[in-house]
């Protein structure tokens, strides 16, 4: 009897053993296929851009072009593109440091600095969250034209200079940093600006570089707000509205190996940038959740 229930527990075991290996297998495939389903449309798109007007219309789903060319790249530079994409990099780079610097003073400020109505106006500042975008674009454009800021770089940059998010994000941070380091940083008689930028800021860099890449991300992908602020110069178009309003100009005679073309211009730097830097793109989700 015990060499059969020897023999039985061992057959058991197989059994177990297979039915985890076929589960295992089946739960890689239908991950893979989840993952096909989603960079199939994004390889497409690049491989489209490179294929010819005729050959887009006679196979528009084949992933390998026939013939490999670069008239639809060619079209998009000789569509001011290239003014474009200097347009949304120096938006996305001013934006962002301006982001950083006034999110980390705010959010030092409403962690460390204790003043009547602290609490009320970090609230208030939270609640803006809440509110939905397309909510604030018609209030926007009258401020923004009362201030004579429309079809102009002040426009597009001074009111996203700091953002709710960012200030929120960078005093949940410095909740979670000792007061004991700063305590000391007076001691040795540092005032309070040097302790922030010589002590706690270099502390946050998880933080700070969690929230460039937000920012920049945000900035650089933007639609909405250069929509309301530019209405006739297109010299200040940034990629995503330019190649939005392409589209639509371009009508029924449609290029999609130009549109894709400078639809990879605006993708590929954020895809890369998301590639290279997704740790910071979780640790700055993660931070968010800090209590306070």
């Amino acid at each position: 009897m015990a060499a059969i229930s020897v023999k039985q527990g061992a057959r058991l075991q197989r059994e177990n053993q297979i039915w985890v290996r076929i589960r295992l297998v089946l739960s890689y495939g239908l991950l893979f296929l989840i993952a096909l389903s989603f960079l199939y449309p994004f390889a497409l798109a690049i491989t489209t851009s490179f294929k010819t007007l005729p050959e887009i219309n006679l196979r528009p789903v084949a992933l390998i072009p026939e013939t490999f060319t670069l008239e639809g790249y060619e079209r998009m530079f000789a569509l001011n593109v290239s003014r474009w994409a200097i347009n949304s990099f120096i938006i996305a780079a001013v934006v962002t440091v301006t982001t950083v610097l006034f999110s980390a003073l705010a959010g030092y400020a409403l962690s460390r600095i204790r003043f009547p109505g602290s609490r009320v106006v970090f609230l208030s500042i939270i609640g803006t969250l809440m509110i939905p975008g397309i909510v604030m674009l018609i209030p926007m454009f009258i401020i923004l034209k009362t201030l004579g800021m429309i079809d102009s770089y002040s426009g597009l940059i001074v009111p996203k200079m700091v953002t709710a998010f960012g200030v929120f994000l960078m005093s949940q941070f410095f909740e979670s940093v000792p007061p004991e380091l700063e305590e000391a940083a007076r001691m040795d008689g540092a005032d309070r600006f040097r302790t922030f930028f010589q002590v706690v800021l270099p502390l946050a860099r998880p933080a700070v570089v969690a929230l460039v890449i937000f920012s920049f991300q945000g900035s650089w992908n933007e639609f909405m707000h250069p929509l309301i602020v530019i209405t006739t110069s297109q010299d200040l178009y940034t990629l995503p509205l330019g190649l939005a309003l392409l589209r639509g100009g371009i009508g029924q005679n449609l290029q999609w190996n130009a549109l894709l073309a400078g639809s990879m211009l605006t993708t590929v730097p954020m895809a890369l940038i998301f590639f290279f830097f997704q740790r910071y793109f979780i640790e700055g989700i993660s931070y968010s959740g800090v209590k306070g």
